[in-house]
């Protein structure tokens, strides 16, 4: 008599189908995101994805269940009928998973390793190292390897995990998170003789990276006016601190970004901070963000992914 086993009609593990395996749990907690998100591209952002990644993901999960969840738009995101029937129960997934994290998280050893870190000069002296130091008072078991630099700089070859860079158009396989907002402007301390753009064409300026021949800038008016001025460098450079120094010391106006100029206590420096001359206008140079750049997870690591959050938080970027 045979002694192998049998299994008994209807016990046993039931094959998934596409549909349910689609729908597993962190499909509903990532449906969950992008729903009260309303935007591939935060979540993406969020869960330090590109937004190709997440795209592709939605589409294999509404490919899977044979239904469209996101009603899109050029300008909107919004959720379909069958969208809306789902919300409810992957939203209680995500409530779910995220108090399990905190859990966890509250356990957890602080951050710890070595973090290298790229920046922009005139960004990493004057915003970032601040927001550094404050992060390190909260993880000090953190290490920074500093390279502050205009150059672009290559995320994997250099073995870097994090660029602070300067850019409207970031790389499509990187995470891109815009951390500040900002203008060029320009400041010095003559209001009388300076109070629009075109006076600069008369006055002694100081430029980052000009040589001798003269330089078309266009400024804009907050309310839509234009400006073109040929600007003649009195001074010129590749160290912006150093032109700004100058500017201080009354050497004439520099043209800088508005990060770089910071106020200064008038007590101790015997004179006031310089001036933004003319605030309405700016110099209209195509690049307006500060951006954070990482590694998509999983390459990426947490200790870098946390920095970001908190110098998006310290600087109030939504």
């Amino acid at each position: 008599m045979s002694t192998k086993a049998t299994t008994p009609p209807g016990v046993g593990r039931r094959r998934q189908t596409p549909a349910e395996a689609a729908l597993d749990a962190n499909a509903l907690e990532l449906f969950a995101r992008i729903a009260q998100a309303g935007s591939f591209a935060q979540v993406a952002r969020d869960l330090g994805l590109t937004r190709a990644a997440i795209s592709r993901r939605i589409a294999a999960i509404e490919s899977a269940v044979g239904l469209a969840l996101f009603a899109r738009s050029t300008r909107s995101l919004g959720l379909t009928e069958a969208g809306r029937r789902l919300h409810a129960r992957a939203r209680a997934v995500r409530e779910a998973a995220e108090g399990a994290r905190l859990a966890l998280r509250q356990t957890r050893d602080q951050l710890d390793g070595t973090l290298r870190i790229s920046a922009t000069p005139g960004f990493g002296r004057h915003v970032l190292v601040p927001l550094l130091a404050r992060f390190r008072a909260m993880h000090p078991a953190v290490r920074f390897e500093l390279f502050f630099t205009d150059r672009r700089v290559d995320l994997l070859r250099e073995g870097l995990d994090i660029a602070f860079r300067i850019t409207d158009t970031p790389p499509e396989h990187l995470v891109a998170q815009p951390v500040l907002s900002f203008g060029v402007h320009a400041y010095g301390f003559s209001p009388e003789s300076v109070t629009q753009p075109s006076d600069l064409a008369r006055a002694d300026v100081l430029l980052l990276g000009q040589g001798e021949e003269p330089y078309p800038s266009i400024w804009q008016h907050e309310e839509g006016a234009r400006q073109e001025v040929m600007l003649q460098a009195s001074v010129w450079g590749s160290d912006l601190d150093a032109l700004i120094e100058l500017a201080r010391q009354g050497a004439g106006v520099v043209i800088a970004p508005d990060f770089c100029i910071q106020d200064r206590d008038s007590a101790q420096s015997g004179k006031p901070d310089l001036q933004k001359l003319f605030p309405a206008w700016r110099l209209q140079v195509g690049l307006t963000r500060v951006q954070a750049l990482t590694l998509p997870v999983p390459s990426g690591s947490e200790a870098a992914r946390v920095l970001v959050r908190f110098v998006r938080e310290a600087l109030g970027t939504p």
